[in-house]
């Protein structure tokens, strides 16, 4: 078939279009314009969405053929004069941009909102996105920027970019092209004579194989290679923490979605019917599902040789028999947390081209492609050298790509068919293919005398890793380290285990254990202050850690300050919401709701929650980073050498504000992440800024020390006098600029290491295990329609101890971003699993907040240094997670009087709980007072 269409202002045509390919790949895929993103493929992520006849469409619901003489505008088109839009211009300037990959799909819904309506309100721009999905900001900051771009309709001055010193908040150097459409994502690859690989995966959750027959699918013209286990190279395995998941299976599939084969072919198309093609007979095994029978039951059949057991710590501190004896009020419950998705919009993707003498390059989203690295030589049985990995762009990664999954597949395709590949998974394709948030059974028992002072925690945790260990063994350490939370304690006695099923793998998401457990303690301290009759902050206060104390887990003495009870006296008087105005979007359900607020009632929660920063438990955690400093058209210019990964967070914008800050205003400059650089660590638990931000440090130190010593050099002297001051060496008698001494670049490279951390004891999980701890307290207000079991979080606002705010714009994203991801996991996001089989694997029914669902979010910022850390930072991005689920399930808990022991909280757990009660005494008052 033949299409013709104008897109952009110019004729297209494309020769040969299949049947079946829709709008957004011929946009993609034949006319070359990939600003519009494939993130869902079901029209319910907005992220192709384009203007046809200047209405918006989502590209990927519209064949090909349907677009035959048609107008198009894609993200490319949107600004009209080689610039950007005003909406494109905001988004940069507001924080609207983080991962970027929802950005061209929100940059033309906003621009068509505008053109129509050019003074919204911010309710106008919820509307208008509604459509449009954002994983990483929490949406403030992007009705923010269309509000702002509403006041510079019919032309402005763009604003002077200000390059930014630590403390100020500087456009993102990826900023502008993210919003242009330019930004180049892994899915956006493409290379001439590519081949598109596709991977078989196994329907059942547990089963033997039999029987595999690929013949019919090599025999399909177009198909260049099909491969299973009896074609891997080296080691059949990977995993971060243990290499024992197969690159392909061999005789047993322990999960559904296993990887059987890999096959490549000339088209998307032809490599689905190939994967039709394979036969493969199983014999269906009987799956194990029930993560308690698994850690607790010795007949339960064993997922492997060794056991059910990922990891088990036992947690002992202090005399639980004294602590028994001083506790006058005894409170216990039994919680379970669903499995959460990351969600992220970007799909898994990457290309591999072989290399001359046997190697292999491969161009993929990763949170650590070093490590990615060494698995991948492993498995092809290849020498470090011959593997080379680089960075491309991260539709957003919260966990979710530490793991592989393209990886290996598409190296060894590259290797087998001697032409570059590459795999993009769907989106069903995508929740089978990367881990999940583990779910979690806990039963927990606290006790406090009757002065309100917490005496003891006694609790059973229960993590679901499925079938293989992904990062199952520091997912359960985090939980044994947290569970008790930032709470003095006299005694502690926890369980804590992770154990295998054939559920699907779990591994690293925001929160990473700390998470789950802080649903569990956080509603344990709402009872025993209602059982003591005091308010829930007051409880909470009277027991909170400060900088001094011991953990109540591991016996760690705190060393950084702990502003726990300060946090909760700030959130606790931030402004409340205003009540219900009538106004039936207001309203628990929307317009959409049968109800008119007769039964909805107001509710107030509070949660805290803490976390580690960087990785502890006696590990060497160091990052690598170069710095180069030259004179470019007679002007200094560094040039930062990392491959940590940009997921969004923003840690390109910050070693440039450590660059400025040590260096002078100059221009910055970053070179292209790969495995030649070093090694930056993983960009998780919250590490990166005080990690590569400590290495670009230290390397801004020793360039300083060399521009010293050569102008010293330069006049003569011992050099005792001279100071470096914001791009100037300066004494007494001199004046000389930096750029004076650049005749030749000055390089260096850095690696940092923290201060050391103690391994766990492995029978009483006492030690000194934690580098940093990160704060975050949440207060949430919720409007529940009780009759309909509706839940409308109307505000949930933070106070966050961030050490010292870097950007504090790029720290307020986080925040809110963070505080969405936990409040979608409070009432909305899971992913179903009956007898071991995804049945939601679509943003169809798998729910994460839109703009409509997100609450206002204010957020204050606080600093108190941690003195160990570079410029006293703090971790960011997890605490606001953990903390915001709890508060939630607190307010819908106050609105109600129910017990709601399970996260999320769903609308039968309201509606048929046998009659909602009264709300919770102590709250309840200030609930009145707002609704």
């Amino acid at each position: 078939m033949r299409l013709t269409c104008t897109v952009n202002g110019k004729v297209h045509c494309a020769e040969d279009v299949w049947e079946g390919e829709s709008l957004l790949y011929v946009l993609r895929e034949r006319f070359g314009l990939y600003g519009s993103k494939n993130a869902c493929e079901q029209g319910e992520c907005g992220s192709c969405t384009v203007l046809i006849d200047g209405d918006p469409v989502c590209a990927c619901l519209m064949a090909a053929g349907q677009a035959e003489g048609l107008d198009i505008t894609t993200v490319e088109g949107i600004a009209d004069d080689g610039g950007l839009a005003a909406v494109q211009e905001a988004l940069t300037e507001s924080g609207g941009v983080q991962c970027g990959f929802c950005t061209p799909g929100i940059v033309v819904a906003a621009h068509e909102l505008l053109s129509r309506n050019p003074t919204p309100s911010r309710l106008d721009i919820r509307e208008a996105l509604a459509g449009n999905l954002c994983r990483c900001t929490g949406y403030e900051q992007i009705i923010d920027a269309v509000e702002l771009a509403a006041g510079r309709r019919g032309g402005f001055d763009a604003l002077p970019v200000s390059r930014g010193r630590i403390g100020d908040s500087p456009v993102r150097p990826d900023a502008a092209p993210k919003v242009a459409g330019g930004y180049e994502y892994a899915s956006d690859l493409c290379e001439p004579d590519m081949l598109w690989g596709a991977t078989l995966r196994s329907p059942h959750p547990h089963a033997r194989i039999v029987a595999l027959d690929v013949d019919a699918a090599r025999a399909l013209p177009g198909v260049h290679a099909v491969l299973t286990a009896a074609d891997v190279p080296g080691l059949n395995r990977h995993g971060i923490e243990r290499p024992d998941q197969p690159v392909l299976a061999e005789d047993i599939v322990r999960c559904e979605g296993e990887p059987v084969a890999i096959v490549a072919a000339t088209h998307p198309e032809i490599a689905r019917r190939a994967l039709e093609a394979i036969r493969v007979e199983y014999e269906v095994l009987a799956p194990l599902v029930d993560s308690w029978v698994a850690a607790f039951d010795a007949a339960a059949p064993r997922i492997h040789p060794e056991g059910n057991i990922v990891r088990h710590i036992p947690v002992r501190r202090g005399d639980m028999a004294a602590a028994r004896a001083a506790s006058d009020v005894v409170v216990a419950g039994e919680y379970e947390v669903g499995m959460q998705d990351q969600a992220f919009l970007g799909p898994e993707a990457g290309l591999a081209r072989p290399l001359s003498g046997g190697g292999v390059e491969l161009r993929v989203a990763s949170q650590w492609i070093h490590l990615d690295r060494m698995q991948i030589a492993r498995a092809l049985d290849l020498p470090m050298e011959q593997v080379r990995v680089e960075l491309s762009g991260i539709g957003g990664a919260f966990g979710g790509r530490e793991d592989l999954t393209v990886h290996v597949h598409a190296c060894m395709l590259a290797l087998r068919t001697g032409r570059p590949v590459k795999m993009m998974y769907n989106r069903e394709e995508s929740f089978h293919g990367h881990v999940h948030r583990h779910p979690v059974r806990m039963r927990y028992e606290h006790g406090a005398s009757r002065d309100g002072v917490l005496q003891y925690v006694e609790a059973t945790i229960v993590f679901d890793g499925g079938p293989y260990a992904s990062c199952s063994p520091e997912v359960i350490f985090n939980a044994a380290v947290y569970g008790a939370g930032p709470y003095v304690t006299r005694a502690t006695h926890n369980e804590c285990l992770a154990v295998f099923t054939n559920n699907p793998i779990c591994g690293a998401m925001r929160g990473f254990g700390a998470v789950q457990v802080a649903v569990a303690y956080e509603a344990q301290m709402d009872k025993l202050a209602k059982a003591l009759g005091m308010h829930p902050i007051e409880f909470r206060q009277k027991n909170a850690l400060s900088q001094g104390d011991a953990m109540p887990t591991t016996g760690q003495r705190v060393e950084a300050p702990a502003p726990v009870a300060e946090m909760l006296a700030l959130v606790r008087d931030l402004p409340l919401p205003p009540s219900l105005d009538g106004d039936q979007r207001n309203m628990p359900g929307g317009l959409a709701s049968t109800s008119r607020g007769e039964g909805v009632r107001r509710g107030i929660g509070y949660a805290i929650g803490f976390k580690n920063v960087a990785f502890g438990e006696g590990a060497d955690d160091h990052s690598t980073a170069g710095l180069r400093l030259e004179r470019l058209d007679g002007r200094p210019v560094a040039t930062v050498g990392t491959a940590a990964a940009e997921v969004g967070q923003g840690i390109l914008t910050i070693l440039g504000q450590i660059v400025r800050e040590e260096l002078g205003d100059i221009e910055v400059r970053f070179e292209k992440s790969d495995t030649s650089l070093g090694d930056p660590g993983a960009t998780s638990a919250s590490r990166q800024t005080y990690m590569s931000g400590g290495a670009v440090k230290m390397a801004c130190e020793r360039i300083r020390r060399c521009l010293l010593q050569r102008a010293a050099d330069r006049l003569e002297s011992d050099g005792s006098d001279l100071v470096f001051d914001r791009g100037r060496i300066t004494s007494t008698t001199t004046d000389l600029p930096m750029t004076e001494l650049l005749d030749t670049p000055i390089a260096e490279t850095a690696r940092h290491h923290h201060r050391p951390t103690e391994p766990l004891n492995p029978d009483n999980g006492q030690g000194a295990v934690t580098l940093q701890f990160a704060f975050c307290a949440h207060r949430a207000v919720v409007d529940v329609d009780t009759d309909l079991g509706i839940i409308k979080v109307v505000a949930l606002d933070a106070v966050q101890d961030v050490g010292r705010a870097i950007n504090p714009t790029t720290v307020k994203g986080q925040i809110q971003g963070g505080a969405l991801q936990g409040m979608g996991l409070a009432v909305m996001e899971e992913l179903l699993v009956h007898e071991g089989k995804l049945k939601n694997p679509s943003f169809t029914d798998y729910l994460i907040p839109t703009i409509v669902d997100a609450p206002s979010m204010q957020v204050r910022i606080i600093e108190h240094p941690d003195q160990d850390a570079p410029y006293g930072v703090r971790g960011v991005g997890e605490p606001p997670t953990i903390s915001s689920v709890a508060a939630v399930v607190a307010a819908v808990r106050d609105a109600t009087g129910l017990e709601l022991a399970r996260v999320p909280v769903r609308a039968d757990d309201i509606v048929f709980a046998g009659g909602v009660g009264s709300p919770t005494e102590g709250m309840a008052a200030e609930a009145q007072a707002v609704g």
